[in-house]
């Protein structure tokens, strides 16, 4: 099969087109035949030696892909062979065939294209993961999303908005982005070029403050943002692009109550990734076929062009997702289930 190897530390350049054998299908798993994958930062982080596939995880990247299910590990109900699937999977998207758990798998929304599906997972899984079952985001609520207009911050604004009724204010860096973020339910969003980006913030959520604040930035922000957090409020950090590291007030911490959280969700076990897949099935996939929730899709390459993919990200110019394609049934609308 054809498959992106990566050669080596480095920029888009080290991103090869190679031959592959096709990977097994172990216990448990279902073999997709890939049409589309999506393009994520955590993929250039790997590119770059930063974020290394876990253990027994192949080398190929890609964390989310969409297709037609090829062949089942026995016992495995659901999802059967010719099945059209996107699925969440910890390496292995930039290939023509990609191994994944059974349980990672969701049907295509109805009405979505693959290439549209592929958009889904990652970032449709890190948004529930780290909004509602680690923030905690109740009903009501006030979310601030820094990276209004990435995939996860797009699907995190418009979850919040549709489940939580909460209020969310948004961050992003030029009209275009700050627009596309109102478009998709933000309430407000601000500049976080400006030096007072922070006091924009206090003004928008008022004297009580944030309740969740869903951040990919860490470093010097990490204590602006604790200080942005009402009583009991939720910092969840999903990245740290600006540093790893961070100092805060732990005093802090203990009188105003708050959590300091974060995750990965890459080398979760099956079990936990789905019983995410479970919940968006129900209460989000639903959304996503009515049009009430929508992907975003950035731009679409072929697989052979993923360092021109992945330069996008590098620029940070991309608003949403970013996809390759597979084969020609990328554009095509499944057919729904009967």
């Amino acid at each position: 099969m054809r498959a992106i190897e990566i050669r080596g530390r480095g920029g888009p350049e080290v991103l090869a087109l190679v031959d592959r054998p096709v990977p097994p299908c172990g216990p448990g798993e279902v073999l997709v035949r890939v049409a589309a994958a999506g393009v994520n930062r955590p993929d250039v982080q790997q590119r770059k030696g930063l974020y290394p596939p876990p253990s027994g995880v192949t080398d190929i990247p890609g964390l989310d892909v969409a297709g037609v299910v090829e062949t089942t590990a026995p016992g495995v109900a659901w999802p059967r062979p010719g099945d059209a699937v996107c699925a969440l999977v910890a390496g292995g998207g930039y290939a023509e065939f990609c191994a994944v758990p059974a349980p990672q798998c969701l049907p295509v929304p109805r009405g979505l294209s693959f290439a549209q599906a592929a958009t889904l997972p990652e970032v449709f899984f890190t948004a529930w993961n780290n909004v509602f079952w680690l923030g905690r985001l109740a009903e009501g609520e006030t979310l601030l999303v820094q990276g209004g207009t990435s995939g996860v911050g797009l699907a995190a604004i418009q979850m919040a908005r549709h489940l939580r009724a909460a209020r969310v204010i948004a961050t992003a860096s030029s009209a275009e982005k700050r627009a596309v973020s109102l478009e998709h339910g933000a309430d407000e969003v601000v500049d976080y070029r400006e030096a007072d980006w922070p006091e924009r913030v206090r003004d928008v959520a008022g004297a009580r403050g944030v309740d969740v604040i869903l951040d990919s930035q860490g470093g010097d922000y990490t204590p602006v943002e604790m200080g942005l957090l009402a009583t009991d409020g939720r910092l969840v950090l999903i990245a740290s692009h600006r540093a790893p590291r961070a100092e805060i007030s732990t005093r802090d911490v203990y009188i105003r109550r708050l959590t300091l959280t974060g995750s990965t969700l890459r080398g979760r076990p099956p079990a936990y990734k789905g019983r995410i897949a479970r919940e968006l099935v129900q209460q989000v996939w639903p959304l996503l076929e009515s049009g009430r929730i929508r992907t975003h899709l950035c731009g679409v390459y072929p697989l052979e062009e993923a360092g021109a993919a992945q330069s996008v990200l590098d620029a940070n110019a991309q608003i949403g997702k970013l996809v390759l394609t597979v084969s020609d049934l990328a554009g095509h609308v499944p057919e729904p289930p009967p």
